[in-house]
């Protein structure tokens, strides 16, 4: 059992960046460590989607073409946190943003919902123009 906690989120301006964490639950850490992790977002009246994911070791990542230059995803296993840094944000990328772990890294930007394991409870991203 995996338990995820995302926060970061917020209001921020078009251009401006945040920085989403994903972190095992204290009583989790021992097997977050084991799992690829995924960031999703959904907006408003659309499907949710894939954003970016990471390895289990952090080497590997994944982006969505819509994020890729802009966010960079990252992975500190020490902390037993998963990031997504997000720059120059645009209105569209307003959404909600969920962290998920499966435990395989599959190198395609695509949702898989049946692959995931575990799911954060989301976070909202908000970028007004």
């Amino acid at each position: 059992q995996v338990q995820l906690v995302e926060s970061g989120g917020g209001l921020v301006q078009a251009g401006g960046s945040l920085r989403l964490s994903c972190a095992a639950s204290q009583r989790t850490v021992s097997t977050f460590s084991n799992y690829a992790i995924d960031w999703l977002r959904q907006a408003p009246g659309k499907e949710r989607e894939f954003v970016a994911g990471i390895s289990w070791n952090g080497i590997r990542t994944i982006y969505a073409d819509s994020v890729k230059g802009r966010f960079t995803i990252s992975r500190d296993i020490a902390k037993n946190t998963v990031y997504l840094q997000m720059n120059s944000l645009k209105p569209e990328d307003t959404a909600v943003y969920y962290c998920a772990a499966q435990s395989t890294f599959y190198a395609s930007a695509q949702y898989r919902p049946n692959e995931f394991d575990y799911w954060g409870q989301g976070t909202q991203v908000t970028v007004s123009s």
